[in-house]
């Protein structure tokens, strides 16, 4: 079902409507409706991160703490 809505359109953005639509073959209505399915499409799933988020080159901290201190983990 559509919904019928008015909207005022400068003049100068109406003839430049009305001249990409009759140039490309279609209607007002099409070229306006398009650019707003474009302008709000639903955002892509974003792809998990599997690999390291920071690369690093040094000396790498113990794999296994001897003791509970936090600050054994935390590289130099």
């Amino acid at each position: 079902m559509a919904i019928r809505t008015t909207v005022d359109i400068p003049e100068p953005l109406h003839d430049r409507l009305r001249h990409r639509a009759e140039s490309s073959g279609t209607s007002i209505r099409s070229l306006i409706v398009r650019a707003i399915e474009q302008a709000y499409t639903e955002p892509k799933k974003k792809k998990r991160v599997t690999g390291p988020l920071i690369r690093f080159s040094g000396k790498v901290g113990p794999r296994f703490p001897v003791d509970e201190n936090p600050h054994d983990l935390i590289l130099p």
